[in-house]
């Protein structure tokens, strides 16, 4: 009994609600509006469905980066974007590493817990790459190479059989050396020493005359540190005369052009214009990173490398130049377009959650509000087309009545169908707006019945006087 009472109650709060929808001089045929009603929820289900395919979830709130070693430039750089994304409820966790190549090692380990890293490119000499995309190159690590020589050297060539301090291991000092010496034929088999020195280390061992050359790179050659070498008697920096060569053969490579006095102004150091090479430095992740994350990562690079410095101006840096790592589409969408407009105006969970929305939005707002708009006029239509079918049925009836030397048995016949047909009319579930058409049916159908009879008495009298 009671669940009796809630099946009428439930039927009674559905009929108030179709009731809202539908005009107010419609009645609800509940067959008519499921079959109306059906194909719209159908075809609405799937265009939700297809939405929540292409929704992403939200944004994770942690993300981890490997820099380099602590006080290293990658290192410095990282903690600038730690407290950039803080400012948006992201927490950046810095993993400490080797340095260029140990990032890459990293980010391609199998079950990598790191998420993002700074990797000079060059670094990966080629190999597979996976997943890695860019998010972009960041910054200029310039080689600078200081050697021992009477005279200005004009080729790296002319260091084979010397001794050369190229950095530790699994740096990205090391790697673009052993590269441009493996170009002129210099590698460590030969007469040539390789040593693992870097930085301080370096330095000291050229100011001691125990290596002849050094290569340094970012952290291991601040202006500062150039500047002092520059005044030091019988070093020099080299020039890299052939760098337009260098660079098209290795494509990571830029030129960059050093002015005259660049490094001290009052003792016009360098004399003269040097060419020097740069790897860039690249910010690369996983392709799975979430959009929203790449453009604040691309954002939080614009603020912390996006100003000008002696080697780089204003702008120039985040660019989308990728070397070694496809660029991301969604970091290329960035700087094609910007952020979009929620992230722009509104804080970034916000926007978030409102641009996850607007995806299942999307197809509520094209398939299901259209749909339930035409709703009426394609359920007034269903009823209305069912009159139709009747009125179809008779009028080829009534032309068949009209044929010549339709016999007694036909007749009847004809009679039969119409007393169906009016049956099927009387047997119509119809809403009371549209009662009038269904009863003027009824008018026709007998109109057409009491034609049949009057012609079957015409032939019946014509044929008694013919007798």
């Amino acid at each position: 009994m009671g669940g009796d009472t809630r099946a009428a109650a439930g039927r009674s709060k559905l009929t108030a609600f179709f009731a809202r929808l539908l005009p107010s001089n419609v009645t609800i045929v509940w067959h008519s509006l499921a079959q109306t009603l059906g194909p719209i929820l159908i075809v609405s289900a799937i265009a939700i469905l297809a939405a929540l395919h292409f929704v992403r979830p939200a944004p994770p709130k942690t993300l981890t980066i490997a820099s380099g070693e602590p006080g290293s430039k990658f290192n410095l750089v990282a903690q600038q974007y730690r407290k950039i994304l803080a400012h948006n409820g992201i927490t950046l966790k810095i993993i400490e590493t080797e340095g260029s190549l140990d990032n890459l090692n990293r980010l391609l380990a199998a079950n990598s817990s790191v998420d993002i890293a700074l990797v000079q490119s060059g670094t990966s000499g080629g190999g597979d790459t996976g997943d890695l995309v860019s998010l972009g190159s960041v910054f200029y690590i310039p080689l600078t190479i200081f050697y021992r020589s009477p005279a200005a050297l004009e080729r790296l060539s002319q260091l084979r059989g010397q001794r050369i301090a190229i950095g530790e291991t699994g740096s990205g000092t090391r790697t673009l050396a052993l590269a441009l010496l493996k170009a002129n034929e210099i590698e460590a088999q030969g007469p040539t020493q390789l040593l693992d020195l870097e930085g301080e280390g370096a330095r000291a061992a050229l100011l001691g005359r125990q290596v002849d050359a050094i290569f340094l790179t970012g952290d291991s050659a601040p202006p500062e540190t150039i500047r002092e070498m520059l005044h030091t008697p019988g070093v020099r920096l080299f020039d890299f005369s052939q760098a337009d060569a260098y660079v098209r053969r290795f494509r990571y490579l830029s030129k960059l052009e050093v002015p005259p006095g660049a490094f001290d102004l009052g003792e016009n150091l360098p004399p003269t214009a040097i060419n020097m090479l740069a790897p860039m430095v690249e910010l690369v992740a996983h392709s799975s990173l979430h959009p929203a994350l790449s453009d604040l990562l691309i954002e939080a690079a614009t603020d912390v490398h996006g100003g000008a410095t002696l080697l780089q101006i204003a702008g120039q840096f985040p660019t989308p130049r990728a070397h070694e790592f496809p660029i991301s589409t969604d970091a290329a969408r960035y700087y094609k377009s910007g952020k979009s407009f929620a992230y722009r105006y509104l804080p970034f969970w916000i926007a978030s959650l409102l641009d996850r929305t607007l995806v299942v939005l999307l197809p509520i707002l094209l398939v299901v509000i259209p749909g339930l708009r035409y709703l009426p006029a394609v359920y007034n239509w269903r009823i209305k087309s069912r009159i139709d079918r009747r009125y179809r049925q008779l009028m080829a009836l009534e032309r068949h009545s009209l044929e010549e030397e339709v016999s007694a048995e036909q007749r009847a016949v004809l009679l039969d169908r119409l007393a169906q047909i009016e049956k099927s009319v009387i047997a119509l579930k119809m809403p009371g707006s549209h009662a009038e058409p269904l009863y003027v049916l009824r008018e026709h159908i007998q109109f057409v019945r009491e034609n049949l009879v009057r012609s079957a008495t015409k032939m019946e009298q014509g044929g008694a006087k013919a007798g």
